[in-house]
């Protein structure tokens, strides 16, 4: 086999099939509801990452895996679409995986996923040259054990890692040590340093681990971030919420843009705080990705919200 060519990103981590349900109102417990439409659509936090970059001119790669029915055939066809250059480990009989998303009437969505064990991307899958190719590196860190060859290949050779972490998988301490931007639910970093308060949290995390940034996205509150120097928060936008699915991934799609035009830290998350809003606005993880224009363009016209708290108070 040749080599891969030079690519800006590559992305090593998750996709899914989404099946969004738009709801009225979200169920109670033990209750019936009609809902009037079921809307298939590819997703992934990392696929969408790479899907909305290569969008914005980024030259991507995506290693990811996939089973072998409609949902792989989605993906294909979605990644030829959009440029992207699509590294599949293929599973003859396999089911890729899959996400049932509860949409309600004020755009917040309820996921539940299935993943077929078959699913779970080794290490032994994965070729250094696919990583070492690549200016930047994105990753989710599910496939943990994967993800963390990933992440030191990258740092042998100098290529810098983003990742997009929500859950405290086992032995994700050993890759978040190989993590340069570290971007997280307020939730992982809380519980990962054992500590209530996320500025401490943040601060511990930079600190312990050595990372350039570690950073938290909070919803509607933004995201708080650390690079060792100083702490900011920079808000949210002020927009109509169709759907809130895949906001995260499209606001790391808009730091990884923002990181490689060598903006200021602020500006970087400013940026992908409008991506992500601009997302919000329809429906699906990529149904909102619209042009760098429009993203600047919602920057200088739409107002933010007002936190309601001091950045002592992230407990």
């Amino acid at each position: 086999m040749g080599e891969p060519p030079q690519v800006d990103l590559v992305g090593v981590g998750l996709n899914a099939t989404d099946t969004l349900i738009p709801l009225s109102e979200y169920p109670e417990r033990g209750s019936k509801h009609e809902y009037n439409s079921a809307i298939v659509m590819p997703g992934g936090q990392v696929a969408t990452t790479v899907v909305a970059c290569q969008s914005w001119g980024l030259r991507t790669r995506y290693v990811g895996k996939l089973g072998d029915d409609d949902a792989a055939r989605l993906h294909e066809e979605a990644f030829r679409r959009a440029g992207v250059e699509a590294q599949l480990i293929k599973v003859p009989g396999g089911v890729s995986p899959q996400s049932l998303i509860l949409v309600d009437a004020g755009g917040e969505r309820t996921v539940l996923c299935r993943r077929d064990e078959h699913m779970t991307l080794r290490p032994e899958e994965l070729r250094r040259e696919w990583v070492v190719s690549a200016r930047l590196l994105h990753l989710d860190g599910h496939d943990t054990a994967a993800a963390t060859l990933a992440a030191s290949w990258a740092r042998a050779a100098g290529v810098p890692v983003v990742a997009d972490l929500d859950d405290t998988y086992p032995g994700v301490e050993e890759l978040v040590a190989n993590i340069d931007y570290l971007i997280v639910s307020k939730d992982f970093s809380c519980r990962l340093m054992d500590e209530t308060n996320l500025e401490r949290a943040l601060r511990l995390m930079q600190s312990r681990f050595g990372c350039r940034l570690s950073a938290a996205t909070l919803g509607e509150d933004g995201v708080l971030a650390w690079d060792g120097r100083q702490l900011l928060h920079s808000a949210a936008f002020r927009v109509p919420v169709v759907d809130t699915t895949g906001a995260g991934d499209i606001f790391r799609a808009g730091f990884i843009y923002a990181l490689m035009q060598e903006w200021t830290l602020e500006e970087q998350l400013e940026f992908s705080c409008a991506a992500a809003a601009m997302n919000c606005m329809a429906q699906g993880a990529r149904g909102g990705i619209k042009t760098v224009g429009d993203i600047r363009h919602l920057m200088a016209t739409v107002a933010r919200y007002e936190s309601a708290f001091g950045l002592s108070t992230f407990d």
